[in-house]
């Protein structure tokens, strides 16, 4: 039997993930080098704290402060430490000597992942980064490889666990935002600093990475539309469920044509830019609240789990679940990439890179094509819902469901009407037009809620 060789791995990092990396790479070294085709040895952590606790008990010669150190002599590096530097100088100076790069920093990938891609194509490695997106859901891999030959159209994604737990509580238990933050933060799922999550930043991350995939163009953080989910009230959700929705914080990518019509095109698959019949085309990438219908496949994903549900030309409709955060799970997403790019070295041959063939544009949010919910509280009187027909249709915007409720004000007696309306898909510029001259209505009390649809 002809003996394996070895490949020395270096570990950048030991918190929750990177033990549970360390751990896998000693206890399952035999399995891992059978998959592999050669025998993965660790060689050194890098850590800021030799004597921080960890989760898992590691042989201390293991460790060292010295990062730099131990990425020039390693064959694998595996990136855990989060931030941007001094991962970002790490990354790069590893695989200026020849070797291939694991990570999951998801900020790091989303701002600077041309340059990254550019060192790696360079110096023919793979950088992978399968746990930089939903955790241990094989997503980024599939998209890449498995629907390479298929045109990708929309991405919608439930890819920060913090927010679909905060949301899931909301809807149901009645809770406020507030009791149900606190909630995750008792359970662990959100920091003692939850601004990352809660105002959408991380799943931004992500949305850059998923679009830059799935579109064959690379696309920064920059590029992404972003609105978290600290102004959804009680009041919202109820309102949603009563209608029939669920709202979601979703990360949208969806290729679209001139002044935000849908082209019906995916990924350019080798052919250099794609276009529309005019010329023009683009892909909006953004993060926001969504309403979905109950019956959609994402709105049953519960609790801090992650789901991404794709929507190919030839493969249809796909969905992707799972656990998207976690030390194990996210170690899993991990190993599978090392285990990848591994057998890449022991073949021989450049890196698997990532292919930018679209080169599509990225477009701003009111060329977005989306559905609203709006909540209104009017005066009710003859003649109101007339009114705002009209003043939607003057702007180009189809009213699919108008509902009423009246209430009466215990103290003063007066009844005003509460009208949830939910319009047919427009631009995004078309309908904040609508909202904004709705709000100029002298019927119109206030307009108590805006909110995005999708899947309707």
């Amino acid at each position: 039997m002809t003996e394996l060789r070895t490949l020395k791995v270096a570990l950048l990092g030991c918190g929750n993930v990177g033990a549970q990396v360390a751990r896998i790479l000693l206890d399952d070294a035999d399995m891992l080098a059978s998959r592999a085709g050669a025998r993965l040895e660790l060689v050194g952590i890098a850590v800021r704290n030799l004597d921080a606790p960890r989760e898992v008990e590691l042989p201390r010669g293991l460790f060292t402060t010295d990062a730099e150190a131990l990425v020039k002599d390693a064959d694998l590096v595996i990136e855990l430490m989060g931030g941007i530097e001094p991962a970002r100088t790490l990354i790069l100076t590893a695989m200026r000597n020849g070797a291939c790069v694991v990570t999951g920093n998801k900020a790091l990938v989303a701002k600077d992942g041309p340059t990254l891609h550019e060192e790696a194509d360079k110096a023919g490695v793979q950088l992978s980064y399968e746990a930089a997106v939903a955790g241990a859901i094989p997503i980024l891999r599939p998209i890449r490889d498995s629907l390479s030959g298929d045109r990708i159209t929309r991405v919608l994604g439930i890819v920060n666990g913090t927010t679909n737990f905060i949301l899931d509580q909301m809807d149901s238990t009645g809770a406020q935002f507030a009791d149900a933050l606190a909630e995750a933060q008792r359970l662990g799922y959100a920091e003692a600093d939850p601004t990352a999550d809660i105002e959408g930043h991380d799943a931004a991350s992500k949305a850059a990475i998923l679009a830059s995939l799935s579109f064959h163009t690379r696309f920064s953080l920059d590029d992404v539309y972003c609105e978290g989910i600290s102004s959804v009230t009680a009041a919202d959700i109820a309102a949603a469920k009563d209608a029939g929705f669920v709202i979601k914080l979703l990360a949208i990518a969806e290729k679209l044509g001139t002044a935000g019509r849908e082209t019906g095109l995916g990924t350019g698959l080798g052919s250099g830019t794609e276009t529309d019949a005019d010329g023009t085309t683009g892909v909006s990438v953004r993060v926001h609240p969504t309403l979905l219908p109950r019956e959609h496949p994402l709105a049953a994903v519960r609790g801090a789990f992650n789901a991404v549900f794709i929507e190919a030309e030839n493969a249809g409709e796909l969905m992707f679940y799972g656990q998207g955060a976690g030390g194990k799970p996210t170690a899993s997403a991990v190993m599978g990439d090392l285990i990848s790019a591994a057998r890449s070295i022991v073949l021989g041959g450049p890196g698997r890179a990532e292919t930018t063939t679209g080169q599509v544009s990225a477009l701003p949010i009111t060329a977005a094509v989306t559905s609203y919910y709006i909540g209104l509280d009017v005066a009710d009187q003859p003649g109101v819902l007339a009114r705002i027909a009209q003043l939607f249709a003057e702007h180009g915007v189809s009213i699919e469901i108008m509902r009423q409720t009246i209430h009466r004000d215990a103290d003063s007696n007066i009844e005003s009407a509460e009208l949830r309306i939910v319009t047919h898909r427009a631009s995004e510029a078309a309908l904040a037009a609508t909202v904004e001259a709705v709000k100029g209505l002298d019927v119109i009390n206030s307009v108590t809620s805006v909110l995005r649809v999708e899947g309707v």
